[in-house]
């Protein structure tokens, strides 16, 4: 398509001309290309098809030198001023440029400097000789052998230079970028001296570089994702920043590690030395993360998407909940690349500080490599995606598509998100598609394509721990970002995470005493549910305290089959198949939430109310969300008859606490009695002839 105006002609590619209703993915990886280091410096530029300043060249210029579009015979005072010409009009059209080569001498009556301007795609990149033993990285260049192209010469004008423009192709063998794409070329990306003064700030501060993004967006007041730089950038920046040796860091860090190690056996580490013999990979878990792994590892999440920003190191953390619905600590590791290899050392270790007990279900970010090496080490784990990592990216996704829709359809995400059966997901995603108009878009497509990973009616029967719930979410978030520093010491890092983790578990400690002393409100009187109130946590009987205020609005009819069909009260069709086997204490239901929970549901707690069952059987009541504070430390290493009797104990400790919680009398008879106790269990010897105290023991 030409375009003309004023005499001279524009070559536009079509995706000059295309709106903005989408950003191609195509576009992203290329862009990944754009950062291509290597500076190729023969450009096969045809020197007789640039044309020399003539007669008539300079009368197609006319006199407009501000116009927007150069043209051969425009003038400017210095060779900078048309870089920054050429600069803005390339922005303008969805390219970069560079300056390439310049030929000629100068100075006065010595010849006319030619300086070439080049789009960033000019050029080819050279094939690099392979060093032995040297890995070389895969990465597609971005040269394509582009001719687009401004070519300026010097020239003396009654003794004053100027530089004018004797050549000018805008010809490109390549699509061109739209105006929100073309900002994440390096070209466009930069930090002004404010910002980084601000970044350096924040970086002492501690905190990770995606929250510093942020901060700069709110202060600048601009749309996610719409800063001059990228996170990258500021990665690189803050490690052109550290000043300290990183070999010697590695060392002390190890050193850190070990003397740990000598003060707790059940500390674990591992760790892996490149062939310059400088520290690749590392991992490690305190004693009581493994300990608590034992109960409650059975969802775990994997958080690699952050990084230990001095370093530049991937960070990867793993995470659980706890019965009390807290986030409890696992592991960590740090990394020096992210692949498929690195990613199989992380797990392999992970699991030998957990004595081969691998999770039930992980959760991880949209990373297709770690996507990969679970199924291969872990291929008895379900895995999934982590709802509020996808959805963190939907403003830069959906933003500038939406536009003022974007909140509507966050909505019917959400909702979508949460429906219960396969055949309701599926169609309501089609008809949110056709609604929104977002047919060619390629983050719904690849969403859609990993359903199986993210959206819960495919998730349902597998156990998740309720962290797919949005508060939770939240909860895991904030828990993760306190073993995040942008500026901290490697080697003290080890010790940092510690001591954060000794933080949450005496902060966990505090939540837990008040959650047992808070006074629980029973809302149904059923027997079914004083019950379970004296044996599960607060905040597991708050979620059974739930279903069991909802079953009373549903009906239960028993079937042929001996099966029962539940219903809302409301509705005439439909409902859910639930299957009670009372001599076996052997009850299910087809929304598996149960099994995605823990916690019975509605229509089999309906069930169970019309069947006369006064107690909610035993095995329905998990041990992970029982009235168990830490029992760990004792269950997982010592003969399973005192263990019983650990757990019988506690259990009649729960179920003081919770009676004597009721009135001020009973709280102060119960507080003056346990104080007796208490001390003459002090009174009584720790170790027995021939035992061992069990929490030494070496893992």
């Amino acid at each position: 398509m030409e375009f003309i105006e004023n005499e001279r002609v524009l070559y536009l590619t079509p995706s000059l001309i295309r709106g903005k209703e989408e950003t191609s993915e195509e576009a992203r990886q290329l862009i990944e290309a754009y950062d291509d280091p290597s500076e190729q410096r023969s450009l096969s530029l045809d020197d007789t098809s640039s044309t020399e300043e003539s007669p008539g060249e300079t009368r197609l210029s006319l006199e407009n030198p501000n116009d927007a579009i150069p043209y051969v015979g425009q003038r400017f005072v210095t060779h900078d001023l048309a870089y920054e010409f050429y600069s803005e009009f390339a922005k303008h059209c969805g390219f970069s440029i560079r300056r390439h080569r310049t030929e000629g001498k100068d100075g006065v009556g010595k010849g006319l400097t030619r300086r070439y301007f080049v789009c960033h795609r000019a050029g080819n990149t050279p094939v690099k000789s392979s060093n032995d033993g040297k890995p070389q990285r895969n990465r597609k260049s971005s040269r394509c052998g582009c001719q687009a192209y401004l070519r300026i010469s010097k020239t003396m004008d009654l003794g004053v230079p100027e530089w004018r423009v004797t050549g000018f192709a805008n010809h490109h063998n390549h699509e061109l970028l739209e105006p929100n794409q073309v900002r994440f070329l390096p070209a466009y990306r930069t930090i002004s001296e404010n910002d980084k003064n601000r970044l350096f700030m924040f970086a002492k501060t501690g905190i990770s570089v995606q929250q510093m993004m942020r901060l700069m967006e709110l202060e600048k007041c601009v749309e996610p994702g719409y800063l001059p730089f990228t996170e990258k950038d500021v990665r690189n920046l803050l490690q052109s920043f550290r000043k300290v040796d990183q070999e010697d860091e590695s060392i002390e860090l190890l050193r850190m590690c070990k003397n740990i190690k000598d003060k707790d056996p059940n500390f674990r580490y591992e760790y892996t030395i490149d062939a310059n013999n400088r520290l690749e990979n590392i991992a490690w878990s305190y004693a009581s993360s493994i300990q608590s792994y034992d109960i409650f590892g059975d969802a775990v999440v994997f958080d690699t998407t952050h990084r230990l920003t001095a370093f530049d190191m991937p960070l990867g953390i793993w995470v659980g909940i706890n019965n009390y619905g807290m986030p409890c600590f696992f592991g960590c590791v740090l990394l020096r690349e992210e692949n498929m290899r690195s990613f199989s050392w992380a797990l392999k270790a992970f699991l030998g500080f957990m004595n081969g007990k691998a999770p039930q279900t992980i959760l991880t970010d949209q990373n297709m490599c770690l996507k990969e090496v679970i199924a291969i080490e872990m291929p008895t784990t379900k895995h999934a995606l982590c709802i509020w990592l996808i959805v963190a990216k939907f403003p830069s996704w959906f933003n500038a598509v939406l536009g003022e829709r974007y909140n509507e359809w966050k909505n019917e995400f959400y909702r979508l998100y949460n429906l219960e059966t396969i055949e309701e997901f599926e169609l309501g995603w089609r008809d949110m598609v056709n609604s929104f108009g977002l047919h060619t878009n390629r983050h719904i497509a690849n969403l859609f394509a990993l359903r199986t990973l993210w959206a819960l009616p495919y998730l349902r029967n597998h156990f998740f721990a309720g962290m797919t719930a949005s508060n939770q979410s939240k909860s895991i978030n904030a828990f993760i970002q306190r073993f995040l520093s942008a500026q901290t010491r490697l080697s003290h890092f080890v010790e940092q995470v510690a001591v954060a983790v000794d933080f949450k578990d005496q902060a966990g400690e505090q939540q837990t005493m008040q959650q047992n002393l808070q006074n629980i409100c029973l809302k149904t009187g059923a027997p079914m549910e004083s019950h379970a109130a004296t044996v599960l946590t607060p905040y597991a009987f708050c979620k059974l305290q739930e279903q069991l205020v909802l079953a009373a609005h549903y009906a239960s009819f028993q079937m042929d089959d001996g099966c029962f069909l539940v219903r809302h009260h409301t509705k005439l069709d439909g409902g859910r198949k639930v299957i009670w086997i009372p001599r076996e204490g052997i009850i299910n239901c087809s929304c598996h939430q149960l099994e995605f929970s823990g916690i019975l549901c509605r229509h089999a707690l309906r069930v169970l109310s019309t069947g006369n069952c006064f107690h909610i059987p035993e095995q329905y009541l998990p041990l992970r969300w029982r009235r168990i504070n830490t029992p760990t430390k004792l269950l997982q290493s010592t003969p399973s008859d005192h263990a019983e009797r650990i757990q019988a104990l506690q259990s009649m400790v729960s179920t003081l606490i919770t009676e004597s919680a009721k009135t001020k009398e009973r709280l102060d008879l119960a507080t003056d009695q346990v104080s007796i106790l208490l001390s003459r269990i002090r009174e009584q010897p720790t170790l027995t002839h021939g035992t061992r105290d069990p929490i030494h023991k070496t893992h």
